[in-house]
């Protein structure tokens, strides 16, 4: 980075292990003191796999310093030991919703969760939307041939005055007005390829790689899946774009993961 440029990169990887790394790797250089970037690009070509060896590794760092565990950071997009237990989007949906007082109970949860803001998403004209349910029907209507391709938006911010649509939301216009915290991912966006395959594009204002990316990742990617084979279709690629990302944690401690150099010492 050089001439007042931003630090900006892309980088494609096969699986949430491989891309994570790659990003932390792209933000952990020497022209880079802050170990920040704008406008970052992760793409992941099979978004539910990952290195589980990997991951233990990275867990025992971040318990010793008392973060949650991974798989918590991903039940917060996607609840997946609920949904095996589930036959469908709607029961999950109402399970969940009925759950949803004492998850907003729990630290750290007390503005929401992002599954929560899928589900039940607070539109100002009705008293809750489900998003998700709503975007499996239209995905399975373009699948038969009745509905365009690029139909499907979920909003986590939620906007003043809206109906979920083929969104998936997560901002909610007037209501989420903290510079930092929730709700960090705005806006996923889902696609429909020729051969079936739904792809998901996912927008966050800021990430932090080593507190919640990882986490993120393996949470977006099973909620892609998810959607995905509730309305018949296959799985295709996740792409994570952040407005700001930070490679955040003890950096000096991650380093042997990042480079495959060793475990990481706790």
């Amino acid at each position: 980075m050089s001439g007042g440029l931003m630090h900006s990169f892309t980088v494609a990887e096969r699986d949430v292990t491989q891309a994570w790394v790659a990003a932390c790797n792209k933000l952990d250089r020497k022209d880079n003191p802050g170990r920040t970037g704008l406008h970052t690009v992760v793409r992941i070509a099979e978004p539910t796999r990952d290195d589980p060896v990997f991951r233990a590794e990275l867990d025992r760092l971040r318990t010793a310093l008392g973060l949650w565990p991974l798989e918590t950071v991903a039940s917060t997009l996607f609840p997946a030991a609920l949904a095996a237990r589930t036959a469908s989007a709607g029961e999950l949906a109402e399970r969940y919703r009925r759950m949803y007082p004492a998850i907003k109970r729990y630290p750290g949860n007390h503005r929401g969760t992002y599954f929560g803001r899928l589900v039940f998403y607070p539109a100002a004209s009705k008293d809750s939307v489900d998003q998700l349910g709503t975007v499996i029907s239209r995905l399975r209507a373009q699948a038969a041939g009745t509905k365009i391709a690029a139909g499907y938006e979920i909003d986590l911010a939620a906007t003043a005055d809206t109906e979920a649509g083929a969104d998936l939301l997560v901002h909610t216009a007037g209501k989420d007005n903290s510079y930092i915290g929730f709700p960090c991912l705005s806006h996923l966006s889902l696609q429909l390829d020729r051969d079936q395959r739904v792809h998901a594009a996912a927008l966050y204002r800021s990430h932090f790689m080593f507190e919640r990316a990882y986490g993120n990742y393996l949470g977006l990617g099973r909620l892609l899946a998810y959607i995905a084979k509730q309305a018949g279709l296959a799985c295709g690629t996740l792409t994570v774009v952040a407005g700001h990302a930070r490679l955040d944690g003890p950096v000096t401690k991650l380093r042997p993961l990042l480079t495959g150099t060793g475990r990481m010492a706790a």
